[in-house]
């Protein structure tokens, strides 16, 4: 990797906001490390050297401190200019009908991995005083997530600790920014065991355009981005709208059958 040009790690960059999030990065002329929990990030790796951009690519498991500490290895001491933390993972179906390894799997990896990720990366940027971090949340974290309780809960953990972070921060030249899409077209639904549902089969936003919006935020330092002018819209509703009002009209998007037919 060259020592002159900037350098951005991307992680859950196999598919979907997170590879096209890592695609902006290359064009934009960083070199990249990237990680996912599946060998589609080697493939993903692949396609993004043919934009000129060094790529090194780790399969790691970043619901675990070993995968992060992976991870945080293949950086070799070199600084980091930019962390997009993306990697997260879904799922459906009522709570007390899951399994609940795979409840603490959504948990570990999108609150207690980003976060250790974000300790080690954002220490190392506030020592150099340099650095800009983008945290993928979502307006699920806006409204309780009947039939999806667990997901938007770790994003409603994951909005609020990106506000947090960046207060503190304040006085820094290191940024914090979070990404809140909406639905938008990736394998998140299907893996999260949602395809019978009217979330999961709807219309849903481009990944490239959400990604562009995020990293557009990430350079500008803006603390947020909701990605959508739907999404906009529903966000600033959620907020005036009672928390048992919302739950109810999650379950009409998330209840398994309300699939359109």
């Amino acid at each position: 990797m060259s020592a002159t040009r900037p350098f951005a790690i991307v992680t859950g960059a196999s598919t979907g906001i997170g590879l096209e999030l890592a695609r902006r990065c290359a064009k934009e002329g960083y070199d990249l490390l990237i990680a996912a929990d599946e060998p589609a990030i080697e493939q993903a790796a692949t396609s993004l050297r043919g934009s000129g951009a060094d790529v090194e690519a780790v399969q790691a498991d970043l619901a675990t401190t070993e995968g992060v500490d992976k991870l945080t290895a293949a950086i070799r001491g070199r600084a980091v200019d930019a962390l997009l933390a993306n990697a997260g993972r879904g799922l459906g179906h009522a709570f007390l009908d899951q399994e609940f390894t795979k409840v603490r799997r959504v948990i570990d990896t999108n609150i207690t991995g980003t976060v250790y990720l974000i300790h080690k990366i954002g220490n190392d940027m506030r020592r150099r005083n340099a650095g800009r971090i983008l945290i993928t949340g979502s307006i699920a974290g806006f409204m309780p997530g009947s039939f999806q309780a667990v997901y938007n809960g770790t994003k409603a953990f994951l909005n609020s600790f990106s506000f947090a972070l960046r207060e503190e921060l304040k006085g820094t030249d290191v940024t914090v920014t979070c990404l809140m899409p909406g639905a938008t077209e990736t394998e998140f639904f299907r893996r999260a065991g949602m395809m019978d549902t009217k979330v999961g089969t709807d219309e849903k936003d481009d990944a490239a355009e959400v990604a562009n919006n995020g990293f557009d935020a990430m350079i500008k330092g803006e603390g947020e981005i909701v990605s959508g002018l739907k999404n906009k819209v529903q966000t600033t509703v959620a907020n005036v709208t009672p928390a048992g009002v919302l739950a109810g009209q999650h379950r009409k998007m998330a209840e398994p059958g309300t699939a359109k037919k």
